[in-house]
């Protein structure tokens, strides 16, 4: 039973990262186009895999938090955050290229500036899926250890 638990934690873990990752590739395809979105990734790989697997893993962790205690928590609005935040970290390294679609200039100042912080906003991101899979992951645990001990004693 809890190697199932786990097994299809871990389902939903890598269908959301790999959710992110399409959302990062359609995102910056519509924008900026397919050849663009291949050099953006080959430069900054490591960010957007380390984004991916951090969000994959903290819906893991809810997700099996959800199934110890039959409810939700305020785990899921710390995922939905850092979620988000993965997210337009990914997408922030190439934001600057929006300025060709959106002729308006105090837009083009915005992403100016977006783009001159993208590494920033990279880490920024990270420490927020760190964060995320910390107090997830706390929760998680005690949550198992909680019903380990409830489960010993019957």
């Amino acid at each position: 039973m809890h190697s199932l638990t786990w097994i299809r934690s871990a389902l939903a873990g890598a269908i959301g990262a790999l959710t992110l990752l399409a959302v990062y590739f359609m995102t910056l395809t519509l924008v900026s186009g397919w050849d663009f979105t291949q050099e953006q990734f080959g430069e900054f790989w490591y960010f957007v895999i380390a984004l991916a697997i951090g969000f994959g893993l903290q819906i893991a962790l809810f997700f099996h938090l959800r199934q110890v205690t039959r409810h939700t928590d305020a785990s899921g609005k710390v995922l939905a955050v850092s979620g988000a935040t993965s997210t337009g970290a990914m997408i922030a390294c190439c934001t600057h290229y929006l300025a060709n679609v959106l002729p308006v200039l105090g837009a083009t100042g915005v992403l100016a500036l977006v783009a001159q912080y993208q590494i920033q906003l990279f880490w920024f991101g990270l420490a927020l899926n760190l964060a995320g899979v910390a107090y997830i992951g706390r929760k998680t645990w005690q949550a198992t250890r909680h019903m380990v001990q409830m489960e010993a004693q019957e």
